[in-house]
């Protein structure tokens, strides 16, 4: 027989529903904040990846190496068994390692015999490698007296630096297989563990010239401003070595170039065809990070006269570091730890 519950008890009911009550507001009134202020975050694979596919250079089929340099590393496609006819074929080998949707690249580097007299009986060999670490590949020799030519492959979400300023942190994507020697400095920059010296001194709007997108405007002029923001990367204390050219694609919004042959660089702000294929282009920022360039590009100036072309000089330069992004998938603005 049940017995009537005395009034003590309905309060301490009442109570306990009023606590569950409160936990459950709390938790929806942190879950609406959370969603609202949290952190922002960039998908590496998606914004690489839409992104590629509008900039990547005019050859898709992009595959260059280094002469002279055997990158060391564990096997995945052992030479002695596995033999092409050429440098490029080796290169696309490792691509086609590195083509699926998920996960990273089974392939982040090779190593080819191209010398016929120096290799010998080792000619044509293609060993298929991957990297303990992509931003810093085991190099084993250089030089002359090296038969080897080796390259480099960055998948989706790989390869991609941080250039932290004081107004955000530019996410760069570089392009090894398209400028192997560029990237080679820059990860030299990398286990530099500092870029002391390196900064923005130009910047130049996109103006009335080109649209948001980077799209140029009928009957618009080519500048003043150039729509560029420029820099250099050499370090103090280091030597810099002149910088071959390498891939020349079309400029586009969020090209990253050598200015000559370096160490002078820019980040195009909108869409050159009127350059040609005049400067080697050495990776891009990814979209999500395009804003703080220009913001970067809205910054106080003074005018100057170079070689007869009006331009436009920070009054400030900005300085930048070189951070190593820790995540290779998706990312906070806080996942990366500095160089300097």
């Amino acid at each position: 027989m049940g017995r009537r519950q005395t009034d003590s008890e309905l309060g301490r009911y009442a109570l306990l529903v009023l606590f569950l009550l409160a936990i459950i507001s709390c938790c929806m009134v942190y879950l609406c904040f959370s969603l609202v202020f949290r952190p922002r975050t960039i998908s590496l694979d998606s914004g690489v990846s839409k992104f590629v596919e509008s900039r990547q250079p005019e050859d898709g089929d992009c595959c260059r190496g280094i002469e002279h340099l055997e990158l060391w590393g564990d096997a995945v496609k052992w030479g002695s068994d596995f033999r092409v006819n050429s440098s490029k074929q080796c290169c696309m080998a490792c691509k086609n390692m590195c083509s699926g949707e998920g996960g990273p690249c089974l392939c982040d580097s090779w190593v080819f015999c191209e010398d016929k007299q120096a290799c010998g009986s080792k000619f044509g060999e293609c060993w298929l490698k991957k990297q303990k670490d992509p931003l810093e590949p085991d190099r084993r020799d250089y030089g002359d007296q090296v038969m080897w030519t080796s390259g480099q492959v960055f998948g989706k979400g790989e390869g991609i630096v941080g250039l932290e300023t004081e107004y955000g942190i530019l996410h760069m994507k570089l392009l090894p297989d398209c400028a192997p020697h560029s990237v080679s400095y820059i990860l030299e920059l990398l286990t530099l563990g500092h870029c002391a010296g390196c900064h923005f001194y130009r910047a130049e709007s996109r103006g009335r010239f080109w649209d948001i997108e980077g799209n140029h405007l009928k009957q618009a002029s080519f500048g003043p401003p150039f729509a560029l923001v420029q820099g250099t990367l050499e370090a103090h204390g280091t030597i810099f070595k002149d910088i071959p050219t390498e891939a020349c694609p079309t400029i586009k919004r969020g090209s990253i170039a050598w200015v000559g042959s370096g160490p002078e660089f820019f980040i195009s702000l909108a869409n050159h065809n009127e350059w040609r294929k005049a400067y080697t282009v050495f990776g891009f920022v990814l979209p999500e990070d395009m804003e703080i360039v220009e913001k970067i590009a809205h910054l106080p100036t003074k005018p100057e006269v170079w070689s007869n072309i009006n331009v436009a000089v920070l009054e400030k330069p900005v300085q930048i570091h070189f951070r190593r992004i820790r995540s290779p998938g998706s990312l906070n603005r806080d996942s990366s730890r500095s160089l300097e």
